[in-house]
């Protein structure tokens, strides 16, 4: 079989297609043929170099396929049955744990950039009829990531406002997940192109932040003028601003640093506003299951932008950080 792996340093020309046997499963394993992946801002991390990672690690958090063989003990899956990996490779249920989130895949744990993989079983769950692999390739990262801030850390109720800040993947879904749970939606973005199409997928309304500095003057007056119920921030950095968006005892869930920049936390407002916050890393095997469940239910699509083929993850890579998709990047084979 032929799969991706980081030569060291790592960088985007020392991702090395290379040919290795394929494992049969052993007891509790399943051998999953690998149809597609997606990309996210934690691989981009780590075939960079700017998370450390081993050479010969295989990289990519997501991945989708269909099983091919069963090992012995294995009653969940069977063979031609449609498989969705886990972020964390040890993290079935229950509250984060150092020992269960201590195994990232694609970072500590090979990921899916192969035609094969043979892992437990416990790794994976069923895909929603509704989707293609492609599509269900987009979920175990982005999707569970909003998922768990809108419906675990934080749980919104219908008639609430939630702000997204933010276009990219966790910031689409989170706006799709928003909507089917009864919220409205506030986005924060710089494209006017990009605004568009955010619309188009129900946001009521859009601002640009570089058109508009003082956008937390303009959400505060879009939500009743005493600020939304609940944030969803991915970019990090200076958080005054959102902080001022925000009702006494709203929500915020802190994701990612997408700015690269150090916090910058104003504790007396969060104090002062009795502002409820949680860091959130992806999700459980048990909250991908629910989240599943409620795609399938709800006939959520996640939103694909560009296609690559395996060999070109490189490329794929050299996109993404140009920032001009919109929507999921995606690796078919």
């Amino acid at each position: 079989m032929k799969r991706i792996e980081i030569a060291l340093p790592a960088s985007l020309d020392n991702l090395k297609l290379v040919e290795r046997p394929i494992r049969r499963p052993g007891a509790g394993e399943v051998l999953v043929k690998v149809q597609a992946n997606s990309l996210n801002f934690h691989d981009a991390l780590v075939v960079r170099g700017i998370l450390t990672s081993t050479a010969g690690r295989v990289p990519l958090s997501d991945g989708a396929g269909e099983v091919v063989e069963t090992g012995a003990d294995v009653s969940e899956f069977k063979a031609g049955d449609r498989v969705t990996g886990t972020f964390f490779a040890n993290w079935a249920e229950g509250p984060a744990t150092l020992e269960r989130i201590a195994q990232m895949r694609g970072e500590h744990v090979d990921g899916f950039a192969s035609e094969y993989v043979t892992l437990p079983a416990s790794q994976f769950t069923h895909t929603p009829a509704s989707l293609t692999d492609t599509q269900a390739a987009t979920l175990p990262c982005a999707a569970l990531t909003a998922w768990r801030a809108l419906k675990v850390a934080g749980p919104v109720q219908p008639g609430e406002t939630v702000l997204v800040k933010g276009s990219g993947g966790v910031s689409i879904f989170a706006l799709q997940f928003a909507r089917l749970l009864g919220a409205q939606v506030i986005v924060l973005t710089s494209s006017a192109e990009k605004a568009e199409k955010l619309r188009h997928l129900g946001a009521s309304h859009v601002i640009n932040y570089r058109e508009v500095p003082a956008w937390d003057n303009l959400v505060r007056q879009l939500s009743n003028g005493v600020g939304v119920d609940h944030v969803v921030d991915v970019v990090g950095g200076d958080l005054t601003q959102t902080l001022k968006a925000m009702r006494v005892n709203a929500h915020l869930s802190l994701i990612g640093g997408l700015s690269r920049q150090p916090i910058q936390f104003p504790t007396f407002a969060a104090v002062t506003g009795n502002i409820r916050m949680s860091a959130i890393t992806v999700g459980s095997r048990e909250h991908q299951v629910e989240m599943m469940r409620i795609i399938e239910q709800t006939q959520l699509q996640p939103v694909l932008d560009r296609h690559f083929e395996l060999p070109a993850l490189g490329d794929a890579f050299r996109y993404m950080e140009t920032q001009l998709h919109f929507g999921k990047i995606v690796i078919t084979r």
